[in-house]
Formats: C-alpha cells, structure tokens, sequence
C-alpha cells in the first residue's frame, strides 16, 4: 500500500534482530551451546546458506507457478507490482544487502572462530620453532603444518566469504613461517665464503631455503586442489607464497654475489696473459686454452658440486646460476675486446677460449643455448677476431646481436699504441673501467667516451703534424656515426 512500500525491509531487518538476540540469549545462558556454535561454526553457516537457497526457491517457485496457471495477466502485474516495489525498496535502502544481513546474525560466532582457526594455524608452527633452535623443521612436522592449512580451507569451503577470511589467516600462517625462517639464515661472513667447503652457516642456510621450497610448493599445491575456490582467496594465498619465493632469493644472494665476484676475479686475470704472439708453425694454438679458462672451469664446476647442488629447488637454482652465466659470458666478452696487442698466435688461443666459455657456463645452466642474447653474442663475436676490420663493420651481428660499443673497443686494439683504448686515455685500470661501464649501460654513454678516444687521437696525429691517421681510423668513424644514428 501507498506509504508501505518498505515491507519487506521492515520484515527482514525484525527477522534478522529475532535470530541474533535468540542466538545471544541461548548462548549467554549455555556455556555448551556457545562452544557448538563457535567450534563447529562453519556447519551453522552451512544451515545459513541452506535457508538462503531455499528462500530464493521459494521466490522463483512462486513466479513459476504464476507461469504454469495461465494467469498470464495476472502475473504480468503481479511482476510489474514486483519489479516497482524491488526499485522503491532498493531506493530506500541501496547499501542493505538481505543475505548479509541474515548471516550478520552469525557475526560473533564467525569472529571467534577466525581466531581459533589462527591459533590452530600458527600453534605447529610455534611448536617447531622453539627459541634458540638453530634448525628449520624437519619433513614431518612441514607435513603436519601443511595438513592444518588443507583441513582449515576444506572446512571453510562451504562458504566463499568464509574461505576467503580463513585465506587471510592462512596467509598469515605463511608469514609467520617465513619469519621464523628468517632468524635462522646465517648472515656472517661464512655464509657466503667459496673458498672451501660448506660451513655450518652455509649448511643450515641450505636447509632454511629447501624448508621454504617445500612450503612453498604443498601450499600451491594445497590450493590448486581446493575446488571452488574464490579467486580473491587464491590471489591471498599466492602473494603470501611470492614473499617466501623473495626470502628464498635473498637467502641465496650473498652466496651468488660472492660467485659472481670470484667469477669476475678470475675472467680479468685474462689480461695477465700474453696474447700478442704469433701463429705456430703447426697454425694451432699450443694449449687448447688459456690459464685463465682452465681456472674458471674448475671454480664453477666445484661451486656447483660443493654448494649448489644441496639444494632440492633446483628450477629456483637455474633460474638465479643462469643469469650468472649470462653475466660470466658478457664479462668474457668485454674483456677479450680489450686485449691489447693481440697477435695472430693470440687470435687462435683466444678462438679456443670463446668455445670453452661455453663448457665453462655449462654447469650453470640447464641448457646453454637457453641463455639466449648472450649465447649468440659468444658465438657471433668469435668468428670476427678473424675478419678484417671492414668485414667486421658491415658484419648483421651488429647492434642485433652484439653492441657497436663492444665492437668498436675490439676495434681499438687493432689500431698503433697511439691511438689509446677509452681506459687508457682516461688512465683507468681494466677493473675501474669494467666497473664504470656497469654503471653505464646505457649505449648513448658508451658510445661518447670511445668518441672522446677518437677525438683524442685526430688531436695528437694533428699535433704532431702527422700526414695519416691509421687504415682503422675511417672504418671506426663510420662505424661510431651508424650506432649514433641508430641509437637516434
């Protein structure tokens, strides 16, 4: 009726009121019923939605039943009356939600359960973590942890907001482990040491990672295998598990950096050698490679064998070795264009040197083809030490595959002493100039200080009135003005 038209609100809301103050007076009064209600929550709510469903029945029996009568009409008003009554009652009260309302009534048993579902989460966890322990937990008691996860997400799948709220605590559940794991990781100096065999620190550091891998892994594995399970709870779940994948990777760092500089540390020791001979009379090199090379074979094969291979991730592993090995090729390939005086003799030892690079980083990776851009960079540049200055230029590798500024560094070394390399003429050592060239990636950077080199040399062939500059001069201009262009 005209004045009325919120009846159904007034309705519910008093239903609603009944069943909350029914379910606050029973269980002020029964300690049992207030431990039934609490404990078994999920079960109630489960009753909940049952009801709801079969009011929503009841509301489209009673449409179809209009339907099926005949009473076309009838029903046609009776729709329209509906619809205009829903449009009024939602006017009226746009931000109340019937369904919620119902389940509101349930709100302090849902709250008490959350909190006795996170103390069932976080107690195992606790447990297996005493203070001052030195261990992460052992295969069994992860298990036992990772069942308490399954069994509260099985009991909340009744419900989507309730599988979302215990998510939240699961989530949690996987920050608290992490935390707890993150006391445990050794960060003196020992941790990152390649020097001999593993320390204790290096040991337990191991363990701590595999423990988070193995959380890691059942727990997605947990919530692959919920069915119907609310993407809003996955998305909870798998960003707690991306924070323990992190504390996997920072765990790891020290020791990587460490490899990376002994790495370094041995590719530069390269310049120590003598490259400037010429060819043998058998036209092989005499060793099948450098000092150097056999050097960085052995360290990372007995890194792999005495550090890496402890650990079970071994995805996670290759994933961090192999942008190692992408940098251990970069750094091989930067320093072998700055070898200068390189002679023919030298050529070959060094040609032998690019295709052991690749047995080098081999133990790295899980294939070496799969370090892609820097994988074709080795095998593009070896070919060139052997062409002429002009080849080089007009070579497709370059700028695809193979920077113009590292060509044009190779360049320089077959050029007179008088025309310096970019680290001589700013009186650098190989190291400091390596180091600024990592804090200069970009192109534009690198191409300015090798023009600057040029300059430099047209400056003193102009100085001392010299009639030509050298037959490499010319092909380094063109070269430096195309890369300009391009980097345009």
């Amino acid at each position: 009726q005209d004045g009325q038209s919120d009846i159904l609100y007034k309705f519910w809301t008093a239903v609603t009121q009944t069943l909350s103050s029914q379910f606050q007076s029973a269980t002020d009064s029964s300690m049992f019923l207030k431990q039934a209600f609490e404990g078994e929550y999920p079960k109630l709510l489960r009753l909940y939605n049952d009801l709801w469903k079969r009011l929503q029945q009841y509301s489209q029996n009673i449409q179809r039943n209009f339907n099926t009568s005949g009473t076309t009409d009838l029903f046609a008003e009776l729709q329209q009356m509906e619809e205009d009554t829903q449009d009024i009652f939602m006017q009226k009260t746009q931000d109340y939600d019937p369904e919620k309302a119902l389940k509101d009534s349930l709100q302090q048993y849902e709250a008490a359960y959350l909190s006795k579902s996170l103390s069932r989460l976080f107690d195992p966890i606790n447990l297996v973590f005493p203070p001052g322990g030195r261990n992460p937990p052992s295969s069994d008691e992860l298990d036992s942890i990772v069942k308490t996860i399954a069994s509260e997400l099985n009991v909340a799948a009744v419900d989507a907001d309730l599988s979302l709220a215990v998510a939240k605590n699961v989530a949690k559940t996987i920050q608290l482990y992490g935390v707890k794991s993150e006391q445990l990781l050794s960060t003196q100096g020992d941790a990152s040491q390649v020097i001999g065999p593993l320390t204790e620190g290096q040991r337990r550091n191991v363990a701590v990672v595999n423990s988070l891998y193995k959380l890691h892994q059942s727990v997605l594995k947990v919530i692959t295998n919920q069915s119907s399970f609310p993407a809003a709870a996955e998305q909870t779940v798998t960003t707690a598990l991306k924070a323990v994948h992190d504390l996997m990777g920072s765990a790891v760092q020290p020791l990587l950096n460490s490899v990376g500089d002994s790495v370094e540390a041995i590719i530069i020791t390269m310049h120590q050698e003598d490259f400037s001979g010429s060819l043998s009379s058998s036209g092989k090199p005499d060793v099948p490679c450098s000092l150097y090379m056999k050097e960085l074979q052995g360290f990372i094969a007995r890194v792999m064998s005495d550090y890496f291979r402890h650990f079970e991730c071994f995805d996670f592993v290759f994933d961090n070795t192999e942008a190692m090995a992408q940098r251990a090729i970069e750094l091989f390939i930067r320093n072998a264009s700055l070898i200068r005086p390189l002679g023919e003799g030298g050529k070959m030892r060094l040609a032998a040197d690019f295709a052991q690079m690749e047995l080098a980083v081999a133990p790295l990776c899980r294939r070496v083809s799969d370090l892609g851009k820097s994988y074709r960079q080795l095998r593009s540049f070896r070919p060139l030490l052997f062409q002429t200055s002009e080849h080089i230029a007009s070579s497709p590798a370059l700028g695809e595959v193979i920077p113009f500024s590292i060509i044009l560094q190779f360049l320089f070394t077959r050029a007179p002493p008088e025309l310096k390399s970019p680290f001589q003429r700013a009186e650098w050592s190989i190291a400091r100039y390596s180091q600024w060239l990592d804090d200069h990636p970009s192109e534009k950077d690198r191409l300015a200080l090798i023009r600057g080199a040029l300059e430099a040399y047209v400056q003193s062939v102009r100085t001392r009135e010299g009639k030509e500059f050298a037959p490499v001069y010319p092909v380094m201009v063109q070269l430096l003005q195309k890369a300009m262009s391009t980097g345009q």
